[in-house]
């Protein structure tokens, strides 16, 4: 499985390693948790852009569903994005930067609160958005993700998911230059943390275990979001109006999810029952720390 695992998703030769050491551990820790309750498990996963965890997820999903023959449904904040046109009227309606796709307030919340009703109560016959970041909007309905069977694990990943708002202290003060040019009074950054407060942190409450992957700063988020973008252009090559951005758009992009990605790093140790730490290279640099659930 692993070896098949790392073929298809062109990853190097020691992914195996950390597979071993970390990936399957928790794999099998969730689990163990999973088989003391009759209801479906909700796991949690922060992390900021690039970190991994959508590699993370995957092979998750794949080692339970083969070693443990479990249906596993994996989810991400990223495919609840509004549609161009939704964060078009947001714009006009509260503040032009909500044009842009990422922070809280940019996701259709009840649509997702939605879904996790569904899978809950492990309802059948629904599908589940999905995004295509190279146009910017989501794909047709007929390619959602359609769940056929009552899903046993279901893990949602997000790069703000399980962050914590910010006070009304720390929002005062740009972090960056977007915020000093484009929101100098805060009314942007003031309206997507009440976001946060009201349709995004009420549902935290439903997962059951959390796991954050840690960067050891915010300066590698640029570089590990360039690789994310090249590989996006690589798998929509002579794609038509493409959205997928050059080296500066990212820099600029980056910029956006800066003041909640520090957030995270400063806050989710105090929620997350696993926490992988990552070096510059994405490495894991530790055992996780991991607390009794």
């Amino acid at each position: 499985m692993l070896s098949t695992f790392i073929k298809q998703h062109k990853l190097p030769e020691k992914f195996r390693q950390t597979a071993k050491d970390y990936y399957q551990p928790l794999a099998e820790r969730i689990f163990s948790q999973f088989t003391k309750s009759s209801n479906a498990y909700f796991v949690g996963i922060n992390g900021c852009q690039g970190s991994g965890k959508s590699t993370l997820t995957d092979f998750i999903a794949e080692y339970l569903t083969k070693a443990h023959q479990l249906n596993v449904v994996v989810m991400s904040l990223d495919d609840f994005y509004f549609t161009g046109e939704k964060r078009q009227q947001l714009a006009h309606d509260i503040h032009p930067l909500l044009a842009t796709r990422g922070v809280p307030g940019t996701h259709d919340m009840n649509m997702l609160e939605g879904v996790l009703k569904k899978l809950k109560t492990k309802s059948t016959g629904f599908s589940i958005p999905r995004f295509n970041k190279a146009t910017d909007e989501p794909f047709p309905e007929e390619q959602w993700q359609a769940v056929e069977y009552p899903i046993d694990i279901i893990l949602l990943e997000g790069w703000c998911w399980g962050v914590k708002p910010q006070t009304d202290e720390q929002l005062k003060a740009p972090v960056n230059e977007l915020e000093l040019k484009h929101d100098a009074n805060g009314d942007w950054r003031n309206y997507v943390n009440k976001q946060l407060k009201l349709n995004y942190q009420p549902l935290y409450e439903q997962m059951d275990f959390w796991l954050a992957l840690q960067a050891p700063s915010f300066d590698c988020v640029y570089k590990w979001r360039l690789e994310q973008e090249q590989k996006l252009k690589d798998k929509n090559i002579g794609l038509a109006n493409s959205k997928i951005m050059k080296s500066a758009g990212i820099l600029n992009f980056t910029q956006y999810f800066q003041r909640l990605s520090v957030q995270a790093c400063n806050t989710i140790s105090q929620s997350a029952d696993a926490i992988f730490y990552l070096d510059y290279a994405r490495n894991i640099t530790n055992l996780p720390i991991v607390k009794d659930v």
